[in-house]
């Protein structure tokens, strides 16, 4: 128009748009994200346009110029405005690929200048001490090679925040931060501060009438934080188990007969020093309620509810007890399940009568068709064949489906110890309603052993025992063992192989080599010296067979051959014959080689819920070996064990009871006056660690010679005797432990302490010819003690006496405790126990340890 001027385009004002990557830390949780500049006002005119004449841009590194031209959106030819290049400007941006964005209008063309976004080069995590760092980089999308862009910075932030918060650490921060490489690089950094576990400090419950607050806080799985419960985490503050703390409250209500029990909110308060929590429960209790009428209705033909009421732990006028309902529907569904029915459903109806205050209760099964197996699928499954657990199930494809059964099979393949403990075999429908597809998804675990144990006492003095056992060599099940002990008296090499399952039949054959080197448990007394002159060499073999009678009962045969070589030092022989002055006459009596060949047999009912470490279920074994098919060793040795395992009101708590007991009886020539038909190494000996609190062989019948002080009489300071363990014909011991869990912290460290109670004895041995010295006179011992004393005692005499002491059936007794520990050196167990009841002569010690790995 005439007048006007139009403002040149190389008056247009420059557009300076966006932002640097700052220098400084990233911020870990507020910093907000980065935004472009507003546009500059414009003097000469509120909003220029133009035509764009080209494109030009400038700074790329890694991308292509197409890449941006892309994302502006615009063309040569394409008018523009303020609008569109704040949309091309936000567009760029939104792409994350850049960290510095401008736009300029040069007289048309459009000069497009970006700073691309680095790319990390490594990430690095800082300060993790109890989170370990695998589990932090798994929460971090972040990568090497990968744009950094500071988004994907706050949202790895969130999430490693969360992991320590699900860890009870709710004061944990996290700060990235970059260094700066060279070709536009970046080392990722995340600083953490772990900061200290947040406690439940104080749980208040109101609105409980019926119950205190420490029984409700008994049947929670949240603990109030005190300085005693350092074995536990369930003390921490823990949202979702907060949660699962109201469900907990449901159930103890609803097991005590308030049936409209309620939680009317739940309130989590940090405390003033931000470092705890105290949380409230608000309830409301309800009234209580008895059981009315109690009620079947089965729509299967095979069920008749008249026949299966019984089932129903139920009676009219009980309390009502929730737990008491989840059990009568568990009762008739694996009922149902024996009967082939696999997808029956028992559903409990309700009808409450508020004016009685009583809860009737129907239980409806619906109807359902008979299952069959159609297909049984292992997974998981890397090392260990299919053969080897598909032998353990006790169905087959096209059996009628069988609860029992498959429970059996659940059990068997958790009792291998191949795989892991909490293992269930899923049922699956079908290609027809009447069909059931069995899965096991099985999940391996290492089988394989190296335990070296160490240990101290009294007797032996230093233990050391380095064992390597692999339970599924070659993943077939097969069992490969060697094992070598090594004390300050004793040393002893085993090898053994056994095949479960030979030519895939169900018979098991194995066998066993070994020698062993056994020096004299004679204990001197003094300074807790040994007397190393006494051996025992054994060298054998034995070879065993077991095949199953029925689903739990089996039976097994062995025979075994072995040659014991028992000797004495010299200085324990007068001309070439062995002084029992010197020596003792018992152990004079058993020097030799003697050859032992024996057979025997054992009968065993197993039906443990797992070998390795039940919870339920009982072992029975019986068991005899005849020694004289050939050799010059002659008994008949009788052993029996029984042991019995409860789960404890389905807390984690298991008990054993254990009772075990054995005789053995000699045969062929009487021997002389004073002697014994069984030589001492065949006989039963007792103490650690078959009854802890006593040290080796520390129980049963022994002789200890006591030095004769300057007046004649026995002396009994520590270092004037020695100790010798006989060892007796029979034997008997029990066994109750308590195994405690420790919740989920002490499952995280592999921590199950137990503490028992053991008792026990070993007796039945002829009393021994034993032998005194007076001055120059040397006598010996009638058997029978009424025959009169050693020899008369003289003033200023120097000698010794020998006593018979701990042939008593008299039970010994210890209580402790003890614990194992799956430790980063492998499992340790440890073993403190006191004995309370013992008999004159026995030995006790007071604790054990052993450690070892697996592979």
């Amino acid at each position: 128009m005439p007048g006007t001027k139009r403002p040149s385009s190389r008056l247009t004002p420059m557009l300076l748009l966006g932002t640097a990557l700052c220098a400084a830390p990233l911020s870990a949780q507020t910093a907000p994200a980065p935004a472009p500049a507003a546009l500059p006002a414009v003097p000469a005119v509120a909003n220029p346009t133009g035509t764009v004449r080209a494109i030009v841009i400038r700074g790329t590194e890694r991308l292509e110029p197409e890449t941006v031209r892309s994302y502006v959106e615009l063309e040569p030819g394409d008018s523009y405005d303020r609008e569109r290049l704040d949309k091309a400007l936000k567009d760029l941006y939104a792409s994350e690929l850049f960290a510095d964005v401008t736009i300029r209008d040069d007289a048309g063309t459009l000069v497009v200048e970006v700073k691309e976004n680095p790319v990390i080069n490594r990430i690095i995590v800082e300060g993790a001490k109890r989170v370990k760092e695998d589990k932090i980089r798994e929460e971090v999308r972040a990568a090497p090679r990968q744009i950094f862009t500071r988004s994907k910075a706050r949202a790895d932030v969130a999430r490693i925040l969360e992991l320590y918060r699900r860890s009870g650490r709710f004061a944990a921060s996290v700060e990235p931060k970059i260094v700066q490489l060279d070709q536009n690089r970046v080392d990722l950094v995340f600083e953490i501060n772990e900061g200290a576990k947040s406690k439940v400090r104080q749980i208040n419950i109101l609105g409980n009438t019926k119950f205190k607050d420490g029984e409700l806080r008994g049947a929670m799985a949240t603990r109030q934080a005190r300085p005693y419960r350092f074995f536990t985490s369930n003390d921490t503050y823990d949202p979702d188990r907060l949660a699962y703390d109201q469900q907990k409250l449901r159930q103890f209500y609803l097991t005590e007969g308030y049936a409209d029990f309620r939680v009317v909110s739940s309130v989590a308060e940090l405390t003033p020093d931000r470092k705890d929590f105290i949380v409230t429960y608000v309830i409301e209790e309800g009234e209580r309620y008895k059981f009315g009428r109690v009620e079947l209705d089965s729509q299967i033909r095979d069920i008749k509810s008249k026949d299966f009421k019984p089932l129903i732990r139920i009676e009219p006028g009980e309390w009502y007890n929730a737990q008491k309902i989840e059990n009568s529907v568990e009762t008739l569904s694996e009922t149902a399940g024996l009967l082939g029915y696999a997808f029956a459903e028992v559903r409990p109806q309700f009808d409450r009568d508020k004016e009685k205050r009583e809860m009737n209760v129907t239980f409806a099964i619906n109807e359902a068709a008979r299952n069959y197996i159609e297909k049984i699928n292992i997974n998981g499954n890397t090392l260990t064949k299919d053969t080897v657990i598909r032998r353990e199930f006790r169905v087959a494809e096209g059996d009628a489906f069988n609860s029992f059964k498959v429970k059996r099979t659940r059990d068997r393949i958790q009792g291998l110890g191949f795989f892991q403990e909490k293992f269930e075999i899923e049922q699956k429908p079908g290609s027809a309603p009447d069909k059931v597809i069995l899965e096991a998804n099985v999940q391996e675990k290492p089988t394989g052993s190296l335990q070296v144990s160490a240990g101290f006492s009294s007797l032996e003095r230093f233990i050391l025992s380095l064992s390597i056992e692999q339970r599924n060599f070659r993943g077939l099940g097969q069992t490969l063992r060697a094992s070598a002990n090594v004390s300050s008296y004793s040393k002893s090499v085993e090898a053994g192989f056994t095949e479960p399952y030979l030519f895939g039949r169900n018979l098991a054959l194995g066998f066993d080599i070994f020698r062993r080197d056994y020096r004299s448990f004679r204990y001197t007394g003094n300074g807790n010296e040994r007397d190393t002159t006494y051996t025992n060499v054994t060298t054998g073999a034995q070879v065993r067979a077991g095949f199953p009678i029925t689903e739990y009962w089996a039976a097994s045969l062995r025979y075994g051959i072995s040659l014991d070589d028992i000797g004495l030092d010299d200085i324990y022989f007068t001309n070439g014959v062995c002084d029992p002055l010197l020596a003792g006459r018992y152990l004079c009596d058993a020097v030799g080689k003697r050859t032992t060949s024996s057979v025997g047999y054992s009968i065993i009912y197993d039906d443990l819920n797992n070998r390795l470490r039940p919870s339920a279920g009982q072992r029975f074994t019986f068991s005899q070996d005849f020694a004289g098919v050939g050799g010059g060793v002659q008994y008949l040795r009788t052993r029996g064990t029984f042991d019995k395992y409860w789960a404890l009101f389905g807390t984690g708590f298991v008990l054993n009871l254990g009772v075990e007991g054995g005789y053995i009886y000699g045969y062929g020539d009487e021997p002389g006056p004073g002697q014994d038909k069984i030589r001492i190494n065949d006989r039963f000996f007792l103490g650690e660690p078959q009854i802890r609190g006593f040290a080796i062989r520390g129980v049963g019948p022994r002789v200890i010679r006591r030095l004769l002080d300057a007046n004649g009489n026995p002396s009994f300071e520590k270092n004037s005797f020695t100790d010798d363990a006989l060892g007796g014909r029979a034997f008997y011991r029990g066994r109750a432990e308590i195994q405690i869990p420790l919740g989920s912290a002490g499952a995280e460290l592999g921590l199950r302490p137990s503490i028992f109670t053991d008792v026990g004895a070993v007796f039945g041995l002829r009393r021994p010819r034993l032998s005194c010295q007076n001055g120059p006179t040397t006598v010996l011992q009638p058997s029978d003690p009424s025959d009169g004393p050693c020899v008369a005692n003289t003033a200023g005499s120097s000698g010794f006496q020998e006593f018979f002491q701990g042939n008593s059936p008299k039970p010994r007794v210890s209580v402790g405790a003890g614990v194992s520990w799956n430790s980063p050196f492998g499992p340790f167990r440890f073993d403190l126990a006191k004995a309370l009841l013992k008999e004159e002569g026995d030995d006790d010690q007071l604790f054990t340890f052993n450690v070892g790995t697996q592979f």
